[in-house]
């Protein structure tokens, strides 16, 4: 179902942490039938953002990007971020007319962009793409636990705890280690 003024909301997770990607969702949501409980992801419980995920994906149309730990190390956190929300928007199954960015900065996009500081609490469309990037980067950060045992990124998703400082300075860096990060650069014996 093509809407000629189809509108997008684009949000990202995992600027943060110290290791995985960053990931970036854009969803269109339809006019009407929404699902109920749309809030800025972190002020929602897992298994509230698991469910809310679901109704989203049975609504909406949905993109996601990654953008690598790589990508982030080569070209810094923020671009790595806009890259990873143009490959969200690219892989709508639709050309929105215009995108809602939360934030106050924005990758370059085929369309008219509007940039909304704490979107992702007020904006319906923002809201549902922090909620799918969310759950889709924290998926992944359960899968490379499995690869990456001792450093227990399925708990702290790779963001920069007292348990993740301690794994760091034991194991050392892993493959999905961002080494543009200060903690990670010490941990490697890398100038800081």
């Amino acid at each position: 179902m093509l809407r000629p003024m189809a509108i997008c909301g684009i949000d990202e997770a995992g600027r943060g942490p110290w290791a995985g990607p960053v990931v970036a969702a854009a969803v269109i949501l339809p006019a009407k039938k929404r699902p109920k409980g749309l809030a800025d992801s972190k002020q929602l419980t897992g298994e509230a953002r698991e469910e809310l995920a679901l109704a989203i994906r049975a609504c909406a149309a949905v993109g996601v990007g990654v953008a690598t730990p790589d990508e982030i190390d080569q070209i810094n956190i923020l671009q790595a971020t806009f890259l990873a929300m143009r490959r969200a928007f690219d892989a709508l199954p639709e050309r929105p007319v215009a995108a809602l960015i939360d934030g106050n900065a924005a990758p370059e996009l085929p369309c008219a962009i509007e940039m909304i500081i704490d979107g992702d609490a007020y904006v319906a469309s923002i809201s549902a793409a922090s909620i799918i990037a969310k759950v889709e980067r924290d998926r992944m950060m359960v899968e490379l636990c499995a690869q990456y045992p001792g450093y227990a990124f399925a708990k702290h998703k790779g963001y920069g705890t007292p348990e993740h400082q301690k794994a760091l300075a034991e194991l050392g860096p892993c493959a999905i280690h961002r080494r543009s990060f200060k903690p990670v650069r010490l941990a490697a014996g890398l100038a800081a």
